[in-house]
């Protein structure tokens, strides 16, 4: 009966860890802010972070796990190409990968 809960409960466990595992990623617009954040998530370095956790917690996850640049190939069909765009400065075209963690 011991043996029976113990493996119970541990099946429990493993279930709800992988179910708080839960992660995504969002492709966003590398907009240039004129405050350098933008260039802190493209290249992914530590001045990104605060930017990153503050996109994934007004989507309700906890953390951000990775954030990065893209480039527009790696984004399959979901990244209209070019014609009418009007944007014109710096940044225009770039998108960035923020992976979001429950």
């Amino acid at each position: 009966m011991r043996l029976s809960s113990a493996l119970l409960a541990s099946v429990f466990l493993l279930a709800a860890s992988a179910a708080s595992a839960d992660s995504r990623v969002f492709i966003v617009a590398n907009q240039a802010d004129g405050y350098g954040v933008d260039e802190c998530l493209a290249r992914g370095e530590k001045c990104g972070a605060h930017a990153a956790r503050s996109y994934c917690q007004s989507r309700e996850f906890a953390q951000a796990t990775a954030y990065r640049r893209v480039d527009p190939d790696e984004i399959t069909g979901a990244v209209p190409s070019g014609g009418g765009d009007k944007c014109s400065g710096h940044g225009c075209g770039e998108y960035v990968a923020i992976t979001c963690q429950r």
